[in-house]
C-alpha cells in the first residue's frame, strides 16, 4: 500500500495493519470464489499454490517465522507481500484471455508494496540489530508483543546472552536440554548465573523456550525487572535467550500505560469486575508501571481493590 510506504511501515507494521489485511482479505475472498468455478485454468498449479500461500501470509493467519521456511530469501525479496505481488504478476502473463478484474484488483493490493522493507526501531530492536540478530528470528507475536511494550522502558541496565542446545527436532526442549552464557554486558557483569554452576535448562527460562513467549517480569534472585526474549536459531534444536534488566518508564500517560497493558488491561479489568466493583481507567494512575508489568495479575487486582475501598 502507498500510504504504508509514506508511514515507513515495517514488514510487520505492514502485515498486522487491519485496513490491509481487510483488504487482503476481500481480494482473497473474490480470488477464491474465481478459482473455485474454474476461472484460473490455465494458470500453472505452482503460482496459484503459491498465491494462495502468501495470501494467508498477508493476511497474518500463517506465522511469519514458517514464510522464511517456505519461501526463503529467493531473489532478495524477503516479504510475502512483495512475494503476493511478484506471484500475481506471473497468474497475469500465464493468463490466456484478459481478466481486467482480477488485474485491477490485483494492482490495487500490491501497488507500491514492492520496497526495501523498513528495520523495526526501538530500545530492544536497537539492541537486537547491535547484537547482530535478524528480527527474522523472533516468532511473529513476540514481535507485537515487544513493539508494544517498547515504551515502557527507559533504559537497558545490561543483559545476558545465553546459547540453549539439544532441543528435539520440534524446538521443545527436554531433559538433556543444556544453557552456556555466550555474553555478558553491564551489571550483568557483576551478577552471578546459575547456569554457571549448572548447564541444564530448567525453570522460568526452560518454560520461555517451551512456549516461545516473551518474559517481562522479575528476577528471582533481586527481584529487579527483566525482559526474556527467545531467539530461533538456524536449527530447531538450537535457540537463544536474551534476557535484559530494563528500566521502566514511569513517565508514561494514562493512555500509553493501557497501550503497553495490552490484554493485560482487559484483564485487571475484568478482575475487578469480579469483585462487584466498578471500573475506572484512573486507577491504572494509582500503580507503578513495573508493579502493573511485572506483578502478577491477582496481586495487581487485589492492590486496585484495596484502594477503592480505602478511597472516601
Amino acid at each position: 500500500m502507498i500510504e504504508q510506504v509514506k508511514k515507513n511501515y515495517s514488514l510487520y507494521d505492514g502485515i498486522f495493519d487491519r485496513p490491509f489485511r481487510r483488504m487482503i482479505g476481500e481480494f482473497a475472498a473474490g480470488f477464491h470464489e474465481r478459482r473455485n468455478k474454474g476461472s484460473f485454468s490455465n494458470i500453472g498449479v505452482k503460482t496459484i499454490s503459491d498465491i494462495v500461500l502468501l495470501l494467508k501470509y498477508a493476511m497474518g493467519k500463517l506465522p511469519l517465522e514458517d514464510f522464511w521456511l517456505d519461501f526463503g530469501e529467493g531473489d532478495g525479496i524477503s516479504s510475502p507481500i512483495d512475494m503476493l505481488d511478484i506471484a500475481l504478476g506471473h497468474a497475469v502473463d500465464e493468463l490466456s484471455r484478459p481478466i481486467d478484474a482480477i488485474r485491477h484488483q490485483a494492482k490495487t493490493v500490491t501497488v507500491g508494496t514492492s520496497r526495501k522493507e523498513q528495520p523495526l526501531r526501538g530500545i530492544i530492536y536497537n539492541l537486537l540489530t547491535e547484537l547482530i540478530f535478524s528480527t527474522k528470528l523472533l516468532v511473529s507475536k513476540n514481535v507485537q508483543t515487544i513493539s508494544r511494550i517498547q515504551p515502557a522502558i527507559a533504559a537497558i541496565r545490561g543483559y545476558t546472552l545465553y546459547d540453549i542446545n539439544n532441543l528435539d527436532n520440534d524446538g521443545n526442549p527436554g531433559e538433556g536440554s543444556t544453557i552456556a552464557i555466550r555474553k555478558k554486558s553491564g551489571v550483568s557483569l557483576q551478577m552471578r548465573s546459575r547456569t554457571e554452576g549448572s548447564g541444564l535448562l530448567m525453570g522460568t527460562k526452560k518454560t520461555i523456550i517451551s512456549t516461545d513467549h516473551v518474559y517481562l517480569g522479575r528476577g528471582k534472585s533481586d527481584g529487579a525487572p527483566i525482559l526474556i526474549i527467545p531467539l530461533r536459531g538456524d536449527k530447531p534444536e538450537f535457540k537463544s535467550l536474551l534476557l535484559i534488566h530494563v528500566v521502566f518508564n514511569e513517565t508514561l500517560t494514562l493512555k500509553e500505560k493501557k497501550e503497553v497493558l495490552g490484554y493485560q488491561y482487559n484483564d485487571i479489568r475484568n478482575l475487578i469486575n469480579e469483585y462487584n466493583l466498578p471500573w475506572n481507567d484512573r486507577y491504572l494512575e494509582s500503580l507503578p508501571l513495573e508493579m502493573l508489568l511485572s506483578e502478577p495479575l491477582d496481586m495487581i487486582a487485589g492492590q486496585i481493590r484495596q484502594l477503592i475501598e480505602e478511597s472516601p
